[in-house]
């Protein structure tokens, strides 16, 4: 099932994205998307509606280094255990909505990645029970001010403004996360090309390792870590990143 969130001329809704996208149905959602989906009756179709972002988590939680070859781009070797920090819910920003360059940064870059979502409240999920405690998955651009990480040696400024972390354009909830190819394209150049396969630290594993630190909330979102090719983007350009068997994000930049 295809879940996202729409504004209609109805006002805003959780929906199920039925049909080929070219012609496909938002069927609305009662209350929310998590357990078994009761509808309303009402749809639309999704060509008259405006695709938001597909959750708001109470929080984002990010796993760095988690490709061999990016943290080999980046200057080093990757970490044995995942390493993960966090972006605000305010950095949340769906489909074709602005990523905002801030006037305090020189350098902004795109950082393509596959997202889980979360279905349940839970805590200390076992890897392999980690499917249970997963709603599905969505693309995801963990937007960096580059200069700003490397200046103040901890990454909470650099990941953490407003726009920085686009999510969609819907969730997908029956997808094996195991090797999907990830492409980023700026403008119409692909710049990061990999497979979900070569994650250091998989979906289960990184469930796992989070929820030994937190309680994961119903809707939380946890950025699976991004390949090599990470780079600059400028006001004008667009970025957008696929996750095969979900669907492509893609977003405009401008400066503030």
């Amino acid at each position: 099932m295809r879940l996202g969130r729409i504004a209609s001329p109805d006002g805003v809704a959780f929906v199920a994205i039925e049909g080929d996208i070219e012609s496909a149905t938002a069927r609305e959602i009662a209350e929310h998307p998590f357990g078994t989906p009761t509808f309303t009756g009402r749809s639309w179709p999704l060509a008259d509606t405006r695709l938001l972002a597909p959750i708001l988590a109470s929080k984002v939680v990010c796993v760095g280094k988690n490709y061999a070859d990016h943290a080999r781009e980046m200057g080093g070797e990757a970490p044995e255990k995942p390493v993960i920090f966090i972006k605000p819910n305010t950095s949340i920003i769906g489909p074709q909505v602005p990523i905002v360059r801030p006037p305090s940064s020189s350098r902004v870059d795109y950082e393509g990645e596959l997202a889980v979502v979360i279905g349940r409240p839970c805590k200390d999920v076992a890897a392999a029970r980690a499917g249970e405690a997963i709603l599905g998955y969505t693309v995801a651009n963990d937007v960096t001010a580059r200069d700003q990480q490397t200046q103040d040696g901890q990454w909470t400024r650099a990941k953490g403004y407003d726009t920085f972390c686009p999510l969609g354009p819907w969730i997908e909830t029956e997808l094996d996360p195991s090797d999907l190819r990830i492409t980023t394209r700026l403008d119409d150049t692909v710049v990061q090309q990999s497979t979900t396969a070569l994650l250091l630290h998989g979906v289960g594993d990184l469930v796992e390792w989070v929820s030994r630190v937190m309680t994961l909330l119903p809707g939380d979102v946890i950025l699976t870590g991004t390949p090599a090719g990470v780079g600059p983007m400028v006001a004008g350009q667009t970025v957008s990143v696929e996750v095969q068997g979900i669907g492509a994000l893609t977003n405009p930049v401008r400066d503030k």
